[in-house]
This record gives structure tokens, C-alpha cells and sequence, in this order.
């Protein structure tokens, strides 16, 4: 088996479109993958019609921005394998998108104010299937260089980072409810990438909601971040995945079998 549990469409703020994922996996000799978009579920019925199209095993999966109001700091849960219908998980996230398009409707003004040639339709036009605006689309609308460019970065730092005119987040889902939606409705909960956000230390406590594993193989992580995770999981006997946190021109230029899983035998729904 060869697997990717971390791609992004364009029903979040991925890139690419859940057919050109498809045909990405295929090429690439995946067998199982799962598109985990932000603080959505709308993907994932489309996506499992596709893998039965493409012979890809899909796993239902949602990434939930949640947050750690304990030490504030970020917590990023994945959510895998839930019931069909996921009422709990919709009553959290629901809100949450609003907010994200509220807010990055607002950082489209401000971005507007100081005379960048934008509106709001070059913006959405690079909304395919989520129905919110994301800082990536707004990037798009504003510049043609690539996600890993010098000019890239620097217009991104100095719109949305530390003292910029579009800087600012919103409120994010307590880290504790996320995964107790997530078991509430079917799935089992993973922290993800604790190396990228340094959200090590909440593991412990999420473990008696119903934490059932920790991301392992993520493109953030360093070797001694993997050991780290690795002990963790064996002592509160959690399974460990990973994946590409696959974005497409919205993200860092990966390496797909770098990143790729190629033994699942600890992960309970890979079958």
C-alpha cells in the first residue's frame, strides 16, 4: 500500500481540483488517500465516487482549525473515516467558515485601501467548489509568482504577517470539542503535524476525549520532531499517519514519495 492522508482541493484552499488529485495519485502509484479540507465535509462524497473511478481507496477526511486556549497556540486536528452524515462535526465548523470568509472579506478591503488594484470578483474567481475566501485566493488575484518565490513571500509577509494591513485571525474551535465531534460522529481523531504548530504538549490531554492518533510523516517535520511523535504514540498507544499536506501551487513544492506512507499496518481504517 502507498498513502497520502493529507491533500487539499480546491473545496478548501487547495490548488487543485479533487479530479486533478485523482489523477496525481494515480500516477504516483498511490492506492489510499484521503482529502482533508479545512472545516469541511462537502468533498467527501464526490471524492469517494471518484476513487471508485480511479480504483484509489478514499478515506473520508476533514482538517479542523482548532486551538489550544490553554497555552494559545494553533491545534490542527484531522478527522478520518467518519459517518456518512456528520451533524456534530457541521455544527462546529458551520460557524467557523463564516467567520473565515468574513474575515477575509475584510482583509480584501484593507488590502483595497492602500491601493492595490483588486476587488472582490478577481478574488472569488479562484473559488471553485468551497464557497470561501481564503488568503490563497486573495495571493492569486494579487501576483503570478509562485508560492516559493522571494516576491511571493515577501508580498505575504507584508500583507497578512506582524504589522500588516490584512494581518489578524480569527477564532478558532477549542481543540477538545473538535475531537469530541470528530468520535461523535463516526471518525477517529489525529493531531496533525504537532511538529509545525508545537502542539506536543496538548496530546496528553486530548487523549481521554478520544485523540486516536498523531501525524507523523509531514513535510515540517524534522527527524528528531518524527522520534518525538513516535514515543508519544507508544505511550498512549496511538496509530501514527502522514502525508504531503499537498496544496498544489497554494503550497510549498513537494516531493510525493517523500512523503508518502507505505506501511499502514498501525492505522485501524486502512483496510
Amino acid at each position: 500500500m502507498r498513502l497520502d492522508l493529507h491533500l487539499h482541493s480546491t473545496f478548501s484552499d487547495g490548488a487543485d481540483s479533487l479530479e486533478v488529485l485523482f489523477e496525481m495519485a494515480k500516477q504516483n502509484g498511490l492506492t489510499h488517500i484521503s482529502i482533508v479540507d479545512h472545516d469541511t465535509t462537502r468533498h467527501v462524497k464526490y471524492a469517494i465516487r471518484l476513487g471508485e473511478q480511479y480504483g484509489i481507496k478514499c478515506i473520508p477526511g476533514i482538517e479542523i482549525s482548532a486551538y489550544d486556549f490553554k497555552r494559545n497556540r494553533k491545534v490542527h486536528l484531522l478527522g478520518y473515516d467518519f459517518h456518512d452524515n456528520t451533524p456534530h462535526i457541521d455544527a462546529l465548523c458551520k460557524p467557523l467558515l463564516e467567520r473565515r470568509h468574513q474575515h477575509s472579506l475584510w482583509q480584501l478591503e484593507k488590502i483595497q485601501e492602500v491601493g492595490f488594484n483588486l476587488n472582490l470578483d478577481m478574488a472569488m474567481n479562484y473559488v471553485l467548489d468551497g464557497g470561501v475566501l481564503y488568503k490563497q485566493h486573495i495571493m492569486n488575484a494579487l501576483i503570478d509568482a509562485p508560492y516559493n518565490s522571494i516576491e511571493y513571500q515577501t508580498l505575504y509577509r507584508n500583507l497578512f504577517k506582524g504589522d500588516g494591513v490584512a494581518a489578524g485571525d480569527i477564532i478558532y474551535i477549542d481543540a477538545f470539542k473538535a475531537v469530541e465531534a470528530i468520535r461523535a460522529d463516526g471518525g477517529y481523531a489525529v493531531i496533525a503535524h504537532p511538529g509545525q504548530l508545537d502542539s506536543f504538549d496538548i496530546i496528553e490531554e486530548l487523549v481521554p476525549y478520544g485523540l486516536s492518533g498523531v501525524e507523523e510523516i509531514h513535510p515540517d517535520h524534522t527527524l528528531e520532531q518524527v522520534r518525538r511523535i513516535v514515543n508519544i504514540a507508544n505511550t498512549y498507544e496511538l496509530f501514527t499517519t502522514g502525508g504531503s499536506d499537498f496544496h498544489g501551487r497554494y503550497g510549498a513544492v513537494l516531493t510525493p514519495d517523500k512523503y508518502t506512507l507505505q506501511n499502514a499496518g498501525n492505522i485501524p481504517f486502512i483496510k
